[in-house]
């Protein structure tokens, strides 16, 4: 299905988008339609008509904007006062604006001009409500009403418009709520009251806008790393061409300061670069001839010529931009609660106002106006738009603030999960350790044979435990001799003529034709007691020595098991395929408190699922043959600097080759989660206070909307907390 993408301006709150979202899938083609608040981003069937999908959004004060049609982000700019400069990739180009909606709207369009527009109106309102509120008995009762109907007029008018509309078609929103108090206010002479409503709301619905803006803008310039353009060398020629246009095998040149155009290999040059959109890290990282790099990371110093290896669509940057952005759409438990509870929240208020109208002056006796004002003031409270805005700013700052760490988080509702975790369990190789076998111990009885006889046989092997004896080797000085003959024999490892000696490599069951001196078995003992493998360098009659071969331990996992527990999570557990010895070795290396070793696959899976009986599990793995364990978890997390099937199987990728920022990232959902709950209950709090300042009557029309706009202003600024990086 070809779908088109926009960008939405003036959205006014969630309610109001989820409302136009459902109107915009009744229309023809409209079905798979869907209207992020979070993003300002509309995604709709490329055969829908755009016109009614216009006529929806302008009804409720939003406008569209092209945004270019594909399924990866298309990279904004900023001039230095903030606009926004769209890159389009097709056509033309043309700004298909239409001039005409641009005032057609609440005055909740937070695009640069509504947001400065704004302001002037509120200002100007606030002046003539003083004017009047001081001398109006002085200039006349009529002088006194005409500017504060001016006042009302200015502040007012396009939610009263949206309201009448609403009223008509009997949607009850906060526009139509705050026209009826409107009306109310005005048809009892409470103009004084009506005008401050009106005022207040308006720096409410602004205030309101601001704030998602504000995160908006921050995912927003996270994007910006995307590289716009390329210099490709095609036939000694040089030329710029636009990212989408490069394709797979081109050769480009990238100089000093520039962005790597997509994922490839370095063919010529060498350079530190700069991965810290990817990863995170600020640390730059050192690169030469037939290394990969990654796109959106910045060539340092040197002139390098890259092979691209991915077309940009397809590169590692582009598709983590892609899940960043995806990730904000997504609804937490929290949010889906939330929006459902205020579908019932403000109905609920609505027949509580209408009681507090009738019931008094019905059956107690009381005035009809003052208890007419009191359910005015009470359809007020009514409103959810504080409630509503409790959880997305929060969610979305929390994605953006882990995205720059280089934490990818692929929605709100495993952000949410990660900040509730209490048990982590880690795959051991490549997680915990390296995943790279490296000397741990050296024991030899003929130094002078020992070192030039294992250099010799393993120098043109390929194997791991090969590559490890041969960077111990590197280490020291040793004269290295060609091998005669050399052979893989069954059982016995590898047989070797090296100057017309035979010579043998192998573990210690391969040596099974001479006895082993009984101190070589004490030490063979020994180390297999440290859970170490073992690769034994014989002649025809004697052990010449032995390497004691391990998975090397990251040097950082035992400082963040350390952390991790210092956060309190509960349960540190360790699941591997390795025996036990070597698992405990790298458990209390480490710090992990329980060790499950022998483990298949499937065993893990098992394990995984049995832990999540017990508490919330984040199961850790380097996503390559961890799938299973990590899709059975309530929270997959993937380490693998980028690598494709970490990033398409887990919840959360730690886009760096280690666990460092693991406990960042804890901290920061956690903080999500606390500034959620606080919000909810601020929101709610300042209106059940207001709702029971109706009991002995002292409910003001401005006291209700003030109780909103003081959770608006609380939850907007809590939220928007999570975007400071504290300094550690």
């Amino acid at each position: 299905m070809e779908q088109q993408q926009f960008r939405i301006r003036g959205l006014s709150c969630t309610n109001c988008t989820r409302e136009m979202e459902e109107e915009i899938r009744k229309l023809e083609h409209g079905a798979e339609a869907t209207l992020s608040y979070n993003t300002g981003k509309l995604t709709v069937n490329s055969n829908i008509a755009l016109d009614q999908v216009e006529q929806i959004l302008r009804r409720d004060g939003a406008r569209m904007e092209p945004l270019h049609a594909s399924n990866h982000i298309e990279p904004e700019e900023h001039d230095e006062h903030g606009h926004h400069h769209q890159h389009h990739a097709h056509g033309d180009g043309e700004d298909h604006q239409h001039p005409g909606h641009a005032n057609d709207h609440k005055g909740h369009d937070h695009s640069h001009a509504g947001g400065q527009r704004l302001p002037i109106i509120l200002i100007t309102s606030t002046l003539l409500f003083g004017i009047s509120a001081i001398w109006g008995s002085a200039m006349g009762n009529a002088v006194s009403i005409g500017m504060y109907l001016i006042a009302i007029a200015l502040s007012g008018y396009s939610t009263f418009m949206q309201g009448a509309r609403n009223l008509f078609r009997l949607k009850f929103n906060i526009d139509t709520l705050m026209t009826i108090a409107l009306i109310g206010a005005i048809a009892i002479g409470e103009w004084k009251e009506a005008t401050l409503v009106a005022i207040l709301f308006g720096l409410n619905e602004w205030l309101e806008g601001l704030g998602m803006e504000k995160a908006r803008r921050s995912m927003e310039a996270l994007l910006q790393v995307a590289p716009k353009q390329a210099t490709r060398i095609r036939d000694g020629v040089e030329s710029i061409i636009p990212i989408a246009a490069l394709q797979v095998s081109d050769i480009v040149l990238v100089r000093s300061g520039e962005k790597i155009p997509s994922d490839g290999t370095i063919m010529e040059g060498h350079s530190s670069v700069n991965e810290a959109a990817i990863t995170g890290e600020s640390l730059p990282v050192d690169k030469n001839v037939g290394e990969s790099v990654f796109g959106g990371s910045i060539n340092n110093e040197g002139v390098l010529k890259v092979r691209i290896d991915k077309a940009y669509a397809d590169s590692s940057l582009s598709r983590i931009l892609h899940l960043v952005e995806e990730a904000q759409e997504t609804k937490t438990p929290t949010e889906l609660f939330i929006n459902r509870f205020s579908t019932y929240y403000t109905p609920a208020v609505i027949v509580i106002a209408i009681l507090v109208m009738l019931v008094p002056p019905l059956f107690l006796g009381a005035s009809w106006g003052a208890w007419f004002y009191q359910g005015l003031a009470v359809l007020i409270v009514g409103c959810p738009c504080a409630l509503i805005l409790s959880s997305p700013i929060a969610i979305v700052s929390g994605i953006t603030r882990n995205a720059r760490n280089g934490i990818l988080i692929k929605g709100g509702v495993h952000l949410e999960q990660l900040g509730k975790v209490d048990t982590l369990a880690f795959d051991k190789t490549g997680t915990l350790t390296k995943g790279e076998p490296h000397v741990e111990r050296t024991i030899t009885y003929n130094h002078d044979r020992f070192y030039p006889v294992a250099a010799a046989i393993e120098k043109s092997s390929s194997h791991p435990l090969a590559k490890a004896i041969m960077k111990k080797i590197a280490d020291a000085d040793i004269e290295m001799h060609e091998p005669d003959s050399i052979q893989t024999v069954p059982g016995q490892g590898i047989v070797a003529m090296i100057d017309g000696t035979r010579y043998r490599v192998g573990n210690e069951r391969s040596l099974t034709d001479f006895d082993i001196p009984s101190i070589a078995q004490e030490d063979i003992e020994s180390l297999k007691h440290e859970g170490l493998t073992l690769v034994l360098i014989a002649d025809e009659d004697h052990i010449l020595g032995m390497f004691g071969i391990a998975d090397e331990i990251r040097p950082e996992s035992a400082q963040v098991i350390d952390e991790l527990h210092r956060l309190g999570i509960r349960r540190t557990v360790m699941l591997t395929g390795d025996h036990e010895r070597t698992a405990s070795k790298v458990a209390n290396a480490v710090g992990v408190r329980e060790v499950y070793s022998g483990l298949m696959p499937e065993d893990k899976v098992t394990q995984v699922r049995t832990l999540a009986s017990q508490g919330t599990v984040a199961m850790i793995g380097d996503g390559i043959n961890d799938a299973p364990a990590l899709a059975s978890a309530q929270l997959g997390i993937a380490m693998g600097k980028g690598t494709d099937s970490a990033i398409e199987v887990a919840d959360l990728v730690l886009m760096q080759d280690h666990l460092g920022k693991l406990p960042e990232a804890i901290r920061i959902a956690r903080r999500v989660n606390r500034v959620i709950r606080t919000n909810i209950v601020f929101a709610l709090g300042l209106k059940i206070i207001a709702l029971l300042l109706t009991i002995p009557g002292w409910l003001t029309l401005w006291f209700a909307i003030l109780s909103d706009m003081g959770a608006t202003i609380i939850v907007t600024l809590l939220s928007l907390t999570i975007l400071i990086q504290r300094k550690r």
